[in-house]
């Protein structure tokens, strides 16, 4: 599946037991089909092995900013500033945003229970970056979206 110099998102437990992102490059297989080695963005201990299971190829739509806290969803001040805490989390994994326009303090989508925060370009294809509750109640994800996939 995966192929050396892959851009890969691995999602892992961090020593504190809370969830945790680490982005990197493949740098070969192990020998299995189970699991591939990993050359980890600022780990100089060396290469990791890790399982398929907990890979994924990066790409704009699985990048995925996982935040504590309703109000951040709720207050239109903080909820402006998941923009730019998401580009931050896509700059980290690599990826190249050609341009974003912010929709002020988003617009709301009651459908989804949530808000479009704004409009970006990677590439030559448009997104449109949303935030929504997450898993649980207190959570709010943001991620970017093919605008077509929310189209009622």
């Amino acid at each position: 599946m995966f192929r050396p110099g892959d851009r890969v998102r691995w999602e892992t437990t961090g020593d504190d037991g809370l969830p945790m992102v680490r982005y990197g490059f493949v740098g070969g297989t192990n020998g299995d089909g189970d699991r591939v080695v990993v050359m980890l963005d600022g780990d100089l201990k060396g290469d990791r092995v890790v399982d398929l299971d907990q890979l994924a190829p990066v790409t704009i739509t699985n990048v995925e900013l996982r935040l504590h806290g309703a109000d951040l969803l709720e207050d239109p001040s903080l909820r402006q500033g998941l923009v730019n805490l998401w580009w931050a989390e896509a700059d980290e994994a690599g990826l190249e945003i050609v341009s974003i326009e912010t929709l002020g303090t988003g617009v709301r989508d009651v459908v989804h229970d949530g808000f479009a925060l704004a409009e970006l370009r990677a590439g030559s294809e448009q997104y449109v970056l949303r935030a929504f509750r997450g898993p649980s109640s207190d959570t709010v994800s943001v991620r970017a979206d093919d605008p077509r996939r929310w189209e009622t």
